[in-house]
């Protein structure tokens, strides 16, 4: 077997991680992701983007092994206590779901960024990607929507004490019961919600497996219901006005409001899994997110056959 053919998933299907098969059983999934900061606080801010880059390792059904430390922070305005508090923040939420931090690399940067690359492992009988979602799967997503206007509301001092600790604990979850689902067998196709919004990563999901997908936006949960008041005062981050341009070529919105549209493509920051459940198997997986006490478990719509739009809102 060639190296080239041990490679199972690229970049080609917008997958949340590559994998990479080791044998006739097991594969390694491998993924980086990094940031600016979000929050103020830098413990927080290393928790959230630790478990932001850890869950990609987990959407695939893999579980993570090691990861390394990516840094990048102006000397002369970062403080090293500062510096300490992130890397604390990140080795919490690593050694959370057992995974080594075994070391990493810092430079200097005008802004700071932190994150992880993360090496994981996964049974090839239970490597969950993008292409793997048939017509009739129902969508149920594992978090609420809203990160990205609530983040925006606290830079701009908008934000509630009680919406402030929310998102952060939000953003501070790890995906893991991906792999748990995946190795039940309950999973084949999900993806995580995070940058591009719930509505592109579904539009990468819909493009690699060949479906297209309806959504009900009424019942698309949201972080808190101040998120509605800041769409309406306009605390909507860039990322989320590219993200909602980029979908008017995607998506059929037929009745569905302006602050649901902002949600639907609210750019998200360590967001929910977006899971593919065949009918026969959603009480078992409702029954495993209550279990393990997923912020959410709610059903937001269903893989369809392949049409034009890609994605249709409906009632």
């Amino acid at each position: 077997m060639t190296d080239r053919s041990r490679v199972l998933v690229n970049s080609s299907t917008s997958d949340d991680a590559g994998v990479y098969r080791l044998d006739r059983h097991r594969a390694l999934v491998q993924t980086v992701d990094f940031f600016t900061p979000i929050v103020d606080d830098p413990f927080a801010y290393g928790q959230i983007a630790a478990a932001n880059a850890l869950s990609d390792v987990f959407a695939m059904g893999g579980r993570p092994l090691t990861a390394l430390n990516i840094m990048g922070f102006p000397a002369n305005l970062v403080s090293p206590k500062t510096i300490m508090s992130i890397l604390r923040g990140g080795s919490a939420k690593a050694a959370e779901v057992d995974c080594a931090i075994i070391g990493g690399h810092s430079i200097r940067n005008p802004e700071p960024i932190y994150g992880l690359a993360v090496t994981g492992i996964v049974d090839l009988r239970h490597v969950m990607t993008n292409a793997n979602a048939r017509p009739g799967d129902l969508l149920v997503l594992t978090k609420p929507l809203g990160t990205g206007i609530a983040t925006t509301a606290i830079k701009r001092g908008l934000a509630s004490r009680a919406l402030q600790k929310k998102v952060i604990s939000s953003m501070s979850k790890i995906n893991w019961v991906g792999a748990e689902l995946a190795e039940k067998h309950l999973v084949r196709a999900a993806t995580d919600v995070t940058g591009f919004g719930l509505i592109g990563h579904l539009a990468s999901l819909c493009r690699a497996s060949n479906v297209s997908a309806d959504i009900d936006p009424n019942s698309v949960p949201a972080i808190d219901k101040e998120i509605a008041g800041l769409i309406a005062r306009d605390c909507i981050p860039g990322g989320t006005r590219d993200n909602f341009a980029a979908a008017k070529s995607l998506v059929d919105w037929n009745k569905a409001t302006e602050a649901q549209k902002i949600l639907l493509t609210d750019a998200q920051t360590s967001g929910g899994l977006l899971l593919c459940v065949a009918n026969t198997k959603l009480e078992k997986v409702l029954r495993v997110l209550k279990k393990a006490r997923i912020p959410s478990a709610a059903i937001v719509g269903r893989v369809v056959r392949a049409r034009k739009p890609l994605i249709c809102m409906i009632k």
